[in-house]
């Protein structure tokens, strides 16, 4: 369209509300394409958290007996707890408790701060070693197969946190946060998210923020469906495990 017949589009369309009843008309339809696209933008997080709840269920079902040799690894291990709970920002900063198998010795965030300086991560928040000597020997093959983040479906279920999302963050991150970073806390948490399937630990955090925000401005229910089936390949692959 030309800029001449775009004026002309404007004209046309604008020169009505001269009068009363152009008014009324304008008004009506500004007020019928607000409620369309509040209508449009429930019946998306209705979809979504309906496709949660069905796939959590069955995933809970299905994968009870690997869940449950899992526990019995770690208990047999090291005699610690099962899970490991920890206290994770959601969306617009809502805090939850999230669960995890238990990867880690028992107090490995005791530990966290002699190591410190030996972060991979050199820009951002996050942390990430190599060969970190907290990670128990079961821990090493929960982690390289994300199988530590099994019982995160129970968050799911609980609505703290969706299949597909940003990662969420702990407080002590997000408390490193610029205004920027901040909009990965605009939707709600998931499993996976685009650096996931793309590196996962092997991505920066300041690339893991662009990849959440692109997922933020392009989310669908097929954009989710695309993740989740290339979750698959990159879980089994292990790339970027810790």
């Amino acid at each position: 369209m030309t800029e001449q017949e775009l004026n002309a589009l404007l004209v046309k369309r604008f020169s009505g509300v001269r009068t009363p009843f152009g008014r009324w008309r304008m008004n009506v339809y500004t007020h019928w394409k607000r409620i369309s696209w509040k209508w449009l933008i429930a019946s998306t997080y209705f979809v979504k958290r309906l496709f949660d709840i069905v796939a959590s269920v069955l995933f809970l079902i299905l994968f009870s007996p690997l869940l449950i040799l899992l526990a019995l690894a770690i208990i047999i291990e090291d005699r610690g707890p099962v899970f490991f709970v920890q206290k994770r920002v959601g969306k617009f900063g809502r805090t939850f408790a999230m669960y995890k198998f238990r990867s880690m010795c028992v107090d490995a965030e005791a530990k966290l701060k002699a190591l410190a300086a030996q972060n991979q991560h050199i820009t951002g928040v996050t942390f990430k070693m190599k060969g970190d000597p907290r990670i128990t020997r079961v821990g090493r093959i929960l982690r390289k197969f994300s199988l530590d983040e099994l019982p995160q479906f129970l968050n799911v279920l609980k609505g703290d946190m969706s299949l597909v999302g940003p990662r969420p963050p702990l407080p002590r991150e997000v408390a490193l946060y610029s205004n920027a970073d901040r909009r990965r806390l605009a939707v709600t948490p998931g499993l996976t998210c685009f650096w996931q399937i793309g590196g996962r630990a092997d991505i920066d955090f300041p690339e893991q923020v662009q990849l959440d925000v692109r997922y933020i401005e392009s989310q669908s229910f097929w954009v989710d469906v695309k993740i989740l089936l290339k979750t698959i390949p990159a879980v089994l692959l292990g790339r970027g495990a810790c």
